[in-house]
C-alpha cells in the first residue's frame, strides 16, 4: 500500500493478442486475458476495490468491484472477469452504487470510525473507497465485533492491528504468491474469520520473514510499518537501489525531508518487480545510527587515542603518509581495495587514483575472496566474466539446478521467483552439503535430487555428471558443431569419459551415491531449458576456477547457454560485487577486464588519464598482506571493506596491518578494519549518493540521493579530493561525468549514460551500438571469446590439501543467514538483531553426541590456524562430519580458524573447506578475550575523540 504508485488492480497480461472492447462508452484495445478492472484503469477508470491490488491474482471476495457487461447476467467482479472482443461494460450507474455502498456499509460497521488519529489516514484504501462509493452513514450496529481485538507489536518492523482487518486476504495472497512463504492464513470461518501467523502465533515467532509483501498488500491499517506509525505518512519519493545483496532491488526512498520514513518496492524494478526481503524493506536504520562517524580522524598509531580534524587537515596527512612511505620504500610500497558496497563511479575513482596517482597497480576487492573464480572460469570458457541470464529467466526454467547457493537466504527475492517458477512445477537439483530451505522445508516445493557432496568434491561431482552426459549420449551435438571449439570439445570428451570420472569411481570421493548423480544428470540435459545457479559454495574451494569451467563445460554440452530459461549464473553476494569487478579492480585488469600488459589497452588508458601507467600487474590482497609482513608494503587505502573481520586466517591478517605504517579506511562506521587505522574518512551510505550499481544480472541500477552527506561529502568526493592532495588532478562534478568517462573507456558499457538509465530505469550491459537497449541474455549468437567460440577445458579432480585427521576429523563449511548480511556492520546496526543475534554453529545429532554436546552448549572449534568458541546448534541440516557456521559477527571470530589454503587460480581463500576438531567448553578463546579488549580500547579511543571535539 502506498500512495506513490497508481494500483492497477490486477498483474497485466503477457498476451501479443490484443482485444477490442468498449468500457463506459470509450474503446479501449487491450492484451487478451487482461481483466476488465486493468482494462479500466488503464483509460483511467478506476472501479472501487479493496481485494484487488496488480501485484497478485485477483480473488474476487470484496464484491466491491461489480459491473455490467451489456449481454451478461448479474453483476460480474471486474477483477475476476477477463475482457472479451466487442465487449461493452459499464462501470457506474444507480444499480451497481447502490450494490457498492452497500458492502462498504457492511464492512465499516465492524471498522474503527478513528480515521482521523489512524496511522494510515492519507494512505487508506478502505477511507478512499469509501469515499468513492459515496458511504454518508452506517445503519448497522453488530451485537459482536472485532473492535477490541488485540494488536501484535511482536515483529521490531511493523504492528498487526486485527480490528482493523476487513479479511480481504490481500496479506495471505502475498505471502503465497509473491513470497512464497505461506506464513499466514485465513483462521476460522464466517464472522469469526481473521488472518493467523501460523498456528495462531505472533508474526515474530511465525514462519514469517519479514519481506514486507503482507504490509505492502494490506488497503487497511491492520499491517501498518512502525516507522509511518512512529513519524506519519511520508510526503515524497525517490526511486533509487538496495544496498544489500546482488540481487539489487529497487525501491522508492519515501521521505519527509530528508528523514527516510519507508522504503517500497518499486513495482517497476526489473530485478524485483515489486517484492523485498527484511534487509531491503526494513533495516535501512544504520543509515543514520548513532555509531556513524561523521568527522575525519587521524593519529600516529593505533595504541593512541584519535584526533578530530578538518577534512583538509586529514586529507593532506593521509597524501603525506603516502608519499612518505613511497619516498621511503618505493612506487609499489602502497595500494588500495576498491569497494562491492560503493558505486561503479566511486570503485572507478578509486582504481584510478591507485594506477595513476600511485603510480602502481596494487589494486584488489572483496571479489578476490568470493567470485574471483567466476571472472577466470567464465572469462576462460565464455569470453566474458559475468552470469549470462536476468532474473526473470529462471521464469522459463524447466530444470533449475542451484549449486553451493542457499537462494532464500543469500538473495532471498531471486529465491522466491525461483520458488514461484519450482511450484509451477520446474524440476529442482540442489548440490550441496547442507540440507538448505530448498531441498524440502519451502511449502509446496521440494529438490527432486539432493547431491548431498562432502565439502571440496565438487570438482569430481561435476565431473561425473559430465561423464554421464557425455557417455549416454546426451550431448547437444548440434549446439557443440555450430557454437563452440569442436578441437577443445573432442578434447574434453575424451577426458570426461574416463573411467575415473564415473559416478561409480567418484561415489567414494562425493559420498553422492552413483544412482542420483546419473539421475541428475539426466534430468538436467534431457529437459528443454536447464539453467545452473551457483554461489560461494563453488568458488570459495582450492578448486574454485576449476569448478566455474566444470560448470560451463557441462552448460555447453547440453546446449544450455544462449536463450531464455537456461545459462550459467553466479549470485553475486554483495550489491556492487559485479560492478567492482566491471570497473577494474583486480590487479591484472583495467575497467572491463582488459589486462595492463598489453600496450595498445595501457595507451588508451594513458592517453585518457594523461599519465604513464604501469603494465605490470599489481598485489592481490594475500599477497598485500605477506608483502607487509615482509616490510615492503607498508601504506593502504582502504574503501568500504571491512578485510580485519571478512578475510580468511585473521590473525594474519591482523598482523599485517598492524605491520602497516599508515592505514586509511574510508567508511561510515569504526569497523574492525578501522580499528587497526592511522587515518579515518568518514563515508557516505547509499542514501546520501549518487551513483550506480550492478547485480548479478549485470544490470545497472540508478542510486539516487535522499538526503545530504551526513559527513559532508560523498565517497567520490572523498577519492577526488585524495587524489588532488596526491597531486593527480581529478574535478569531476557529478557521478555522471564519471559514468560517461567509463562509458568512454569501456566497451560494454558504451551506450551507457545517466539519461538511459532514467530513461529505462536500469539497463543490462553490454549496451553498445550492437546492443543499445542492453543484454537481458549473453551468447545468444556466438560467444564474447575473440572467435565466438565456446571453448571447453579440462576439470581434473585434485583433492585439497586440508584434510580431516584424527586431530581434526571434522570439516567446517560456512555460509550466510536470511536477516544478517556479510559482516553484519550494516545490519546489526538494526532491529535485524531479533532474528539472529549471533553466529551459531550447526552440528549434526551423532556428533553432538559423541562429543557429549547439547543444543545451546558453548563449543570450542580448534583448526590448525586457530581457535574460537561458539555456542552449538544441534541440527540434522548438516551431514555427519559436517560442522558449519556463518560470519556475521566480529567477536564470533568465524575467520580465526579459517586457513590461507585458496583457490590455484585467483587465490580465492578455501572458505568452505577447513578441518576443525570441536570440544565442549566454558570460556571464550584466548583470541576473543584478547581482542574483545583491543576492541574495547578503539573503542574507547573513538569516544575520547568524539568526547574532546
Amino acid at each position: 500500500m502506498s500512495c506513490f504508485e497508481k494500483d492497477l488492480g490486477t498483474p497485466a497480461s503477457h498476451s501479443t493478442t490484443n482485444v477490442n472492447l468498449e468500457i463506459d462508452g470509450f474503446k479501449v484495445t487491450v492484451p487478451a486475458g487482461t481483466s476488465v478492472m486493468r482494462a479500466a484503469a488503464s483509460i483511467g477508470i478506476d472501479i472501487p476495490k479493496l481485494c484487488a491490488t496488480d501485484s497478485i491474482e485477483p480473488f474476487g471476495s470484496c464484491r466491491l468491484c461489480v459491473v455490467q457487461i451489456e449481454g451478461g447476467r448479474g453483476m460480474p467482479a471486474s477483477c475476476t472477469t477477463p475482457v472479451g472482443e466487442g465487449m461493452k461494460v459499464v462501470t457506474q450507474n444507480k444499480k451497481l452504487a447502490d450494490v457498492r455502498r452497500g458492502v462498504m456499509e457492511l464492512y465499516i460497521s465492524d471498522h474503527p470510525l478513528d480515521c482521523l488519529t489512524c496511522s494510515a489516514n492519507g494512505d487508506c484504501e478502505l477511507q478512499d473507497m469509501a469515499g468513492a462509493v459515496g458511504l454518508r452513514e452506517v445503519r448497522y450496529k453488530p451485537v459482536t465485533t472485532h473492535l477490541n481485538a488485540e494488536k501484535d507489536n511482536s515483529n521490531p518492523y511493523f504492528s498487526f492491528d486485527p480490528s482493523k482487518c476487513i479479511v480481504c486476504s490481500r496479506c495471505v495472497r502475498a505471502c503465497e504468491e509473491t513470497q512464497g512463504t505461506f506464513a499466514l492464513t485465513i483462521d476460522g470461518r464466517g464472522f469469526d474469520s481473521k488472518v493467523s501467523p501460523s498456528q495462531n502465533q505472533d508474526f515474530l515467532s511465525s514462519e514469517c520473514v519479514s519481506c514486507g509483501a503482507c504490509v505492502q498488500a494490506c488497503p487497511t491499517a491492520t499491517l501498518m510499518e512502525k516507522s509511518v506509525i512512529e513519524h506519519g505518512q511520508p510526503e515524497h519519493a525517490i526511486v533509487t537501489t538496495c544496498a544489500y545483496c546482488g540481487v539489487g532491488c529497487s525501491f522508492r526512498a519515501e521521505m519527509k525531508g530528508e528523514q527516510v520514513i519507508r522504503m517500497v518496492p518499486n513495482k517497476d524494478g526489473k530485478a524485483n518487480h515489486g517484492h523485498s526481503c527484511v534487509k531491503g524493506r526494513f533495516a535501512f536504520g544504520y543509515a543514520t545510527h548513532k555509531d556513524r562517524i561523521t568527522k575525519p580522524m587521524i593519529r600516529a598509531s593505533i595504541k593512541d587515542a584519535w584526533q578530530e580534524v578538518s577534512w583538509e587537515e586529514a586529507i593532506n596527512h593521509a597524501a603525506s603518509e603516502l608519499r612518505r612511505i613511497q619516498a621511503k620504500y618505493g612506487k609499489d610500497s602502497i595500494g588500495g581495495i576498491t569497494s562491492s558496497r560503493c558505486t561503479n563511479e566511486e570503485t572507478y575513482l578509486v582504481q584510478k587514483l591507485i594506477r595513476a596517482g600511485f603510480g602502481n597497480n596494487n589494486v584488489d576487492t572483496c571479489a578476490r575472496v568470493c567470485h574471483s573464480p567466476t571472472g577466470y572460469g567464465l572469462k576462460k570458457t565464455f569470453g566474458e566474466a559475468s552470469g549470462t541470464q536476468d532474473f526473470d529467466s529462471v521464469m522459463d526454467s524447466d530444470v533449475i539446478m542451484v549449486i553451493g547457493a542457499n537462494p532464500t537466504d543469500g538473495h532471498p527475492v531471486f529465491g522466491s521467483m525461483m520458488k514461484k517458477r519450482l511450484r509451477q512445477g520446474a524440476k529442482l537439483i540442489v548440490v550441496d552439503p547442507r540440507e538448505i530451505d530448498l531441498v524440502n522445508k519451502s511449502p509446496h516445493i521440494h529438490a527432486d535430487y539432493h547431491l548431498k557432496l562432502r565439502p571440496s568434491t565438487n570438482v569430481a561431482l561435476i565431473n561425473a555428471l559430465g561423464y554421464v552426459v557425455v557417455t549416454e549420449g546426451l550431448v547437444d551435438e548440434a549446439f557443440v558443431q555450430a557454437r563452440c571449439d569442436v578441437a577443445s570439445f573432442e578434447k574434453w570428451r575424451k577426458f570426461i569419459a574416463q573411467d575415473k570420472n564415473s559416478p561409480e569411481a567418484t561415489e567414494a570421493i562425493t559420498g553422492v551415491p552413483a544412482a542420483d548423480i546419473r539421475a541428475a544428470a539426466r534430468l538436467y540435459a534431457t529437459e528443454k531449458n536447464g539453467a545452473i545457479y551457483y554461489g560461494l559454495g563453488v568458488t570459495e574451494h582450492s578448486q574454485g576456477s576449476t569448478m566455474v569451467i566444470g560448470i560451463a563445460n557441462l552448460a555447453m554440452a547440453t546446449g544450455n547457454i544462449g536463450r531464455r530459461g537456461v545459462g550459467v549464473n553466479p549470485l553475486r553476494g554483495q550489491n556492487n560485487v559485479q560492478g567492482s569487478c566491471d570497473m577494474g579492480s583486480f590487479p591484472h585488469e583495467f575497467p572491463g577486464y582488459r589486462n595492463v600488459a598489453d600496450p595498445v589497452t595501457r595507451a588508451l588508458f594513458e592517453e585518457a588519464w594523461h599519465t604513464p601507467l604501469s603494465g605490470d600487474p599489481g598485489l592481490r590482497i594475500p599477497n598485500m598482506f605477506d608483502a607487509a609482513l615482509d616490510g615492503s608494503f607498508l601504506g593502504l587505502y582502504c574503501e568500504g571493506e571491512d578485510i580485519a573481520q571478512s578475510d580468511p586466517d585473521i590473525k594474519h591478517v591482523h598482523a599485517a596491518l598492524r605491520a602497516m605504517e599508515c592505514v586509511i579506511v574510508q567508511d561510515i562506521f569504526l569497523n574492525e578494519t578501522a580499528k587497526f587505522a592511522h587515518v579515518f574518512l568518514p563515508g557516505a551510505s547509499f542514501l546520501e549518493k549518487d551513483g550506480t550499481f550492478t547485480n548479478a544480472e549485470r544490470r545497472i541500477s540508478p542510486v539516487r540521493k535522499v538526503m545530504r552527506p551526513l559527513a559532508g561529502y560523498a565517497d567520490w568526493e572523498v577519492t577526488q579530493m585524495l587524489s588532488n592532495a596526491l597531486g593527480y588532478p581529478m574535478n569531476y562534478n557529478h557521478p555522471s561525468e564519471i559514468m560517461d568517462e567509463i562509458a568512454s573507456l569501456k566497451p560494454t558499457f558504451a551506450n551507457v549514460s545517466y539519461k538511459k538509465i532514467d530513461e529505462m530505469g536500469s539497463v543490462q550491459w553490454p549496451c553498445n551500438d550492437e546492443a543499445p537497449e542492453g543484454s537481458p541474455t549473453l551468447h545468444s549468437e556466438h560467444f564474447l571469446r575473440d572467435d565466438g567460440k565456446g571453448l571447453f577445458m579440462l576439470t581434473d579432480y585434485v583433492a585439497t590439501s586440508e584434510k580431516i585427521t584424527p586431530m581434526f576429523p571434522l570439516i567446517l563449511t560456512t555460509g550466510r543467514i536470511l536477516s544478517q548480511y556479510n559482516v553484519g556492520a550494516q545490519t546489526r546496526r538494526t532491529e535485524n538483531n531479533a532474528w539472529h543475534s549471533e553466529d551459531r554453529l550447526e552440528i549434526h545429532p551423532h556428533d553432538a553426541e559423541d562429543r557429549g554436546i547439547v543444543d545451546g552448549d558453548w563449543v570450542g572449534i580448534k583448526s590448525r590456524a586457530g581457535e574460537t568458541v561458539l555456542r552449538a546448534l544441534v541440527t540434522d541440516r548438516v551431514q555427519v562430519g559436517v560442522v558449519y557456521t556463518t560470519f556475521h559477527f566480529p567477536e564470533s571470530g568465524a575467520n580465526v580458524i579459517t586457513t590461507d589454503n585458496s583457490d590455484w587460480a585467483t587465490n580465492c581463500p578455501e572458505y568452505k573447506v577447513t578441518a576443525v576438531q570441536i570440544a565442549k567448553v566454558h570460556a571464550p578463546s584466548e583470541w576473543q578475550q584478547n581482542y574483545a579488549d583491543f576492541s574495547e580500547q578503539q573503542l574507547e579511543f573513538l569516544e575520547a575523540a568524539q568526547h574532546n571535539a
